[in-house]
């Protein structure tokens, strides 16, 4: 599994870069005592290496049957698990499957299922704390509905936290989902919810860890679920 910048990261990381070097180098040069610019050094060290493993993009590929699978669409932790009312888009009764993004997850979002966007809209809202359950429904968040072969409906909604202050999203209706691609990306913690239709067979329980594009969390029943 091969590892890059995601480019959501590039220029964050190249500023950063810039100001790390603008404040450090003349500390070096004139400040005495010496521990003084040691101490600068290590500190900025420490953050730019935190938000490069923050921006980092693994290449991934799911291996095995895709069909009817539902993978996790970011790493992270379960934190919700249950049967709810979806009422965006599906208006009706789905299971809800959240997971949480730590600062220290990579926060690039894979499509869930294979199948086709048939549906995205941005919401603008509040940012509270990612994991807290009325975050679905009241922080500023972005929702893709995926129709799979099967005539099946997924919805996924990106979620903003306390710290993200921008969600990308990539998926746009007519466009194909592979579970092998990206969805999109939330900067700086964050959460993913995925809603299945009822009679999904669910593979993690609450507290599991899952990885994005990998971990199986589901598969979708046989039959149609239309709108």
């Amino acid at each position: 599994m091969r590892v890059k910048i995601h480019h959501e990261g590039t220029n964050i990381l190249i500023v950063m870069l810039l100001v790390v070097l603008a404040i450090n180098v003349p500390l070096w040069i004139w400040v005495r005592p010496i521990a003084v610019p040691i101490a600068s050094t290590a500190v900025f060290g420490v953050l730019f290496f935190l938000t490069v493993n923050f921006f980092r993009s693994p290449r991934r590929s799911f291996r095995g049957e895709s069909e009817d699978v539902v993978v996790a669409s970011a790493d992270g932790t379960v934190v919700a698990l249950e049967e709810t009312f979806e009422n965006e888009y599906l208006h009706g009764p789905a299971i809800q499957l959240s997971v949480f993004m730590s600062i220290l997850n990579v926060h690039a979002n894979w499509f869930p299922v294979n199948g086709e966007v048939i549906y995205t809209k941005h919401h603008s809202g509040r940012f509270m704390a990612a994991y807290l359950p009325k975050s679905s429904n009241e922080n500023e968040r972005a929702t893709v509905v995926i129709r799979t072969a099967d005539n099946q409906l997924v919805l996924v909604r990106q979620i903003a936290g306390a710290m993200a202050r921008r969600i990308v999203t990539y998926a746009q209706p007519g466009e194909e989902a592979s579970i092998h691609d990206h969805l999109g990306f939330i900067k700086f913690g964050s959460r993913v919810d995925i809603f299945l239709p009822l009679g999904s067979e669910i593979l993690v329980k609450i507290g599991d860890k899952t990885t994005g594009g990998i971990t199986e969390v589901a598969r979708l029943p046989k039959g149609e679920n239309q709108k």
